[in-house]
């Protein structure tokens, strides 16, 4: 025992002392529950809210999920608000381990019960809650990581920094992009957050490390015909012309697939600005054609393309590449 009047200072166990840390709790161990919590401040989603669940079990009143913004707690999607047809199979209307948007319909917070419909979301609902959720996913990585480096709890995390920038700039990601933006006169995001500059100067590093803009490919593709006196020259002519309104940033590329389509591409950092782009290119090629007596049709208005659609443009490539070649037989029998 201590002597009177020299009793030590109580251990908390887990925290530092404020100068040791800036305030932050810190979790000893491998304890990961801490490295868990909810995206939003709010402990429960709004009535009428969309949100996106994980289904967990399926039983004979509806599908058991988890709330994957809200700190994994448990919902129902019931029976009834499956589908607004009738329900032959469960099984082919949802399945277990499948993320689905669905709306509340019912939150009691003392029992903890949470009503969910997927029949009453509508397509325009599933983008936003997606696109939504995409965002905070991304936003909660961040903080999580940082949590993890650093063993602070990752709610201490959201309440001095997460959920003050999703109040003040609608989704904290929006501010996550504003702190790594060239734009000089864009306000820091973090200069108001009252926590220490190395763990901000940690946080953007890691934004501009996970939240940097990755290129994006925007293909159209457009059937070009000319039966003119000067045919070829003319297409020739009018694809150099949509080539020509290519910037250094994103030039053009023009590929044949098999006369007379053409599949035109550009790769940019800004999805609208490549769609722009690709727009005035095709304007330019009618433009040229046109004058020559041709004709120019788009077959695909520009869009962005993943891995999946390159993929099946190369195959078709390839397919009609072989079609085209000679093979045996072909050749015209000797006298």
């Amino acid at each position: 025992m201590s002597e009177e009047g020299n009793e030590e200072a109580p251990v908390v166990v887990g925290r530092h002392t404020e100068e040791d840390n800036g305030g932050f709790r810190i979790y000893l161990g491998e304890d990961r529950k801490n490295l868990t919590c909810r995206f939003y401040e709010e402990k429960y989603p709004e009535i009428e809210s969309v949100v996106m669940v994980n289904v967990r079990n399926i039983a004979d009143m509806g599908a058991y999920v988890s709330l994957m913004e809200y700190d994994n707690i448990e919902g129902m999607i019931l029976l009834s608000e499956l589908s607004r047809r009738r329900i032959r199979s469960i099984h082919k209307l949802i399945r277990v381990n499948r993320n689905e948007v669905v709306m509340v319909l019912r939150v009691d917070k003392e029992k903890g019960y949470i009503d969910l419909s997927k029949r009453r979301v509508s397509p325009e609902d599933v983008a936003a809650c997606e696109d939504r959720f995409n965002k905070a996913k991304a936003v909660h990585g961040v903080l999580r990581h940082v949590a993890d480096r650093r063993k602070y709890h990752l709610e201490d995390l959201y309440e001095r920094i997460g959920w003050p920038l999703y109040k003040k700039y609608g989704h904290a990601y929006d501010a996550f992009k504003l702190a790594i933006s060239d734009d000089k006169t864009v306000a820091d995001p973090f200069a108001d957050i009252d926590v220490p500059q190395d763990l901000k100067d940690e946080i953007k590093s890691y934004i501009l490390r996970r939240l940097a803009p990755q290129p994006t490919k925007i293909r159209s593709d457009i059937e070009v015909s000319c039966f003119t006196y000067e045919g070829i020259d003319a297409i020739q002519a009018a694809l150099s012309a949509g080539m020509a309104v290519a910037t250094d940033n994103s030039p053009i590329k023009i590929k044949l697939i098999a006369p007379p389509i053409y599949v035109l591409s550009t790769t940019t950092l800004e999805k609208d600005v490549g769609i722009a782009l690709l727009n005035d290119a095709i304007a330019a090629i009618k433009e040229v054609i046109t004058s020559k007596g041709g004709k120019l049709d788009v077959k695909m208005a520009p869009k962005v393309v993943g891995d999946k659609e390159e993929n099946e443009l190369e195959e078709m490539i390839n397919r009609l590449n072989m079609e085209n070649q000679e093979v045996d037989g072909d050749a015209p029998e000797e006298d």
